[in-house]
């Protein structure tokens, strides 16, 4: 039985996805001892990120890529927007954020727009699986930063099951040639290397920080 796209990609990216879970910053999470401000800084990250990859996604010709992009429920932009601008009324901005690492991570993605456009959906995949199952983190957040129900958690609450399965079955139609799944792979590994970067860079420091907590 041929591989889909969406366990070629998993398969592939699987030790990446395992090390995200051991950073300072993704243990702080957990524990609810990461600092606000450094969550926040997450969220301006991947807000910089996600902005260049839903623009590349939107202006593509690509028809497979085009045809799986057509359905604004995938956007998450108008999410993290929507955290931030709750964060920034109640005085809380990121005093580090690893904006340099962004933008690096957005230079890659304009590349992979021109260079092959069905490889963007590789990179879509990281970023849309940094949310599933994180509805549970979405509980851990409001508890340690005493949030309301739906105050600055929107991003991390749109990763439910039923997205991610609706995601995955579009993802398998779009890149149905193996020859297009391995280079979305090699992708995807691009794009979990720059994820790794943003997340080193948020977990300066912590290990102090969440010792003393």
């Amino acid at each position: 039985m041929t591989a889909t796209a969406a366990d070629c990609l998993r398969t592939g990216t699987r030790a990446w996805h395992d090390t995200l879970e051991t950073t300072g910053f993704a243990t702080a999470l957990l524990a609810g001892t990461l600092p606000l401000d450094r969550y926040v800084g997450q969220l301006a990250a991947h807000r910089m990120v996600l902005r260049s990859l839903e623009a590349e996604l939107s202006r593509t010709a690509e028809p497979a890529v085009a045809g799986l992009w057509a359905a604004e429920d995938l956007r998450k932009v108008p999410l993290i927007e929507l955290d931030l601008r709750h964060f920034a009324a109640t005085g809380v901005e990121p005093e580090r954020w690893p904006a340099a690492e962004a933008a690096a991570f957005v230079r890659d993605i304009r590349r992979t727009a021109v260079v092959d456009p069905s490889s963007l959906l590789g990179q879509l995949y990281v970023l849309e699986g940094s949310t599933l199952g994180a509805l549970h983190l979405r509980r851990r957040l409001t508890r340690a930063y005493d949030l309301g129900a739906s105050d600055g958690t929107a991003y991390y609450g749109c990763g439910d099951r039923a997205r991610w399965s609706r995601f995955t079955t579009r993802l398998n139609e779009a890149l149905a040639d193996p020859a297009a799944q391995t280079r979305a792979l090699v992708a995807a590994e691009r794009a979990y290397h720059h994820t790794a970067r943003i997340t080193t860079a948020l977990s300066i420091g912590l290990a102090a920080t969440t010792g003393a907590a």
